[in-house]
């Protein structure tokens, strides 16, 4: 490959991730996947290997969000960085953790609160929702465990009108690392307190 087209195809990645960013902080498409293949298809790339990857996505999202949000969409992080620590607190039993873009920072108008809990009883889980008079709806999501993918129940709420999405995982799920292997120091969940901590609490 010529060093042109080697840039070329940077320079086409970095318009691609920056098409996917707009899409997710405007249009409200939720996930890298989606976005990043709407946006190929907005820019009539049918090459698979121009994508850019979940990171650059995520850095041109956060670019995007300082240069054309930068008013609004810290309000909106921590108004869903709150009501994370509400459920949370409501849900201790479960041991939650918070993941996703309101942990990283990347949650705009349109994002969830998603988080993950871990229990070996799903139905103590329904029958807490049920005590607690929760409307909800459960669906299931695929997850990766090592090398294979699993189906997983999955709980929609809302909460003060903000979207709130509960993964449910088993307690030995409960011991993959809470820190990303490619940045020892970027969380991939949070306790409590430290979402806390995000709110300076």
């Amino acid at each position: 490959m010529s060093k042109s087209r080697s840039r070329r195809d940077v320079n086409m990645r970095r318009h691609l991730a920056y098409i996917a960013a707009r899409l997710m902080a405007e249009d409200g498409v939720a996930d890298y996947g989606a976005a990043k293949w709407k946006a190929a298809r907005q820019a009539g790339i049918a090459d698979g290997n121009l994508l850019p990857d979940n990171q650059e996505i995520e850095a041109a999202l956060r670019e995007y969000q300082g240069l054309y949000q930068k008013d609004d969409q810290p309000g909106h992080l921590r108004r869903l960085r709150e009501i994370a620590v509400k459920v949370m607190r409501d849900f201790e039993d479960f041991r939650p953790v918070l993941v996703g873009s309101v942990l990283s920072g990347t949650a705009g108008q349109f994002s969830d609160v998603d988080l993950q809990l871990f229990t070996d009883d799903p139905k103590a889980l329904t029958l807490f929702l049920l005590n607690r008079r929760y409307r909800f709806e459960e669906s299931s999501r695929r997850v990766r465990r090592g090398e294979q993918l699993d189906q997983v129940p999955r709980i929609r709420l809302e909460v003060e009108g903000v979207p709130v999405s509960l993964t449910v995982l088993d307690r030995d799920d409960e011991r993959v690392s809470l820190r990303s292997r490619a940045d020892p120091e970027v969380l991939q969940r949070a306790r409590l307190e430290q979402v806390e901590a995000l709110l300076g609490r």
